[in-house]
């Protein structure tokens, strides 16, 4: 009969397979330690030599990066789609702005829609969660929390459409945001009309999404991130109006 004895080599196949499944389905993030040897171990079932081996060839592979007497984590760059010299551009003109703007409004459109038609019951418990903790949380502009559970919210609505594709495109364009690449995020808290209407946004997002309306899920995304859009319009001829003015005061400084 054609049977053969499973190897340890076969064993570490399937721990390297079920972790890749969980860095590509989003559940493991960049940045999470993963368990002890010992305990990661136990818990999937095999020894730890075989263990060792299968995060070896994840570190090989770029997926895991150990760091000495810390641990072994989900690599960090597998937080960015974009080169370094891409990111810098980015930062560098309004054009990226808007597209990436515009690039959001269709990708999370669409995501917001799938959630609100594939998504489990789990998975629309997890976007109430981070909505009622985002309610709570207070401003946005003063308060870190509130800022990160903001993006977690949108990230939340990427894990709820299944479809792994967007969910890692848009968790690395999200880290952007993060970053401020291409817009400080505080700017668009800075007004109370602002932060309330965004709040608004955000519950009319979770509320579409809970009730299942797909069609309002995407309508309401794409209302959101048309306001945010405009406050940036608002905020950019602001500033050319301040400079504008500064250099009229400067002109009649120098005249007198």
């Amino acid at each position: 009969m054609p049977f053969q004895k499973v190897s340890a080599a076969k064993l570490s196949t399937s721990v390297i397979r079920q972790i890749e499944l969980l860095i590509l389905r989003g559940v493991l993030t960049p940045g999470d330690r993963l368990p002890s040897e010992r305990d990661l171990a136990e818990r999937l079932g095999v020894s730890r030599p075989s263990l060792r081996d299968a995060l070896s060839e994840l570190q090989e592979r770029g997926l895991l990066a150990a760091k000495a007497g810390s641990g072994v984590y989900v690599a960090d760059a597998l937080g960015s789609a974009f080169s370094p010299a891409l990111v810098d551009l980015f930062s560098r003109h309004d054009e990226a702005v808007f597209d990436y703007l515009s690039f959001r409004r269709d990708i999370e459109g669409h995501a917001a829609e799938r959630a609100a038609r594939l998504g489990s019951d789990e998975d629309l418990r997890i976007i109430q969660t981070i909505y009622d903790r985002m309610e709570a949380a207070g401003d946005p502009a003063s308060s870190e929390q509130a800022a990160a559970l903001d993006a977690q919210f949108h990230s939340a609505i990427m894990d709820a459409s299944h479809n792994v594709v967007m969910l890692h495109m848009m968790r690395s364009m999200l880290e952007l945001l993060h970053q401020g690449v291409f817009y400080n995020r505080r700017i668009m808290f800075q007004r109370d009309t602002s932060r309330e209407a965004i709040l608004a946004q955000h519950k009319a997002i979770n509320d579409t999404i809970q009730s299942r309306d797909a069609t309002a899920a995407r309508q309401a995304v794409e209302a959101h991130l048309d306001f945010i859009k405009t406050c940036l319009i608002e905020h950019q001829r602001a500033q050319r109006n301040a400079e504008i003015a500064r250099q009229k005061l400067e002109k009649e400084s120098e005249q007198r």
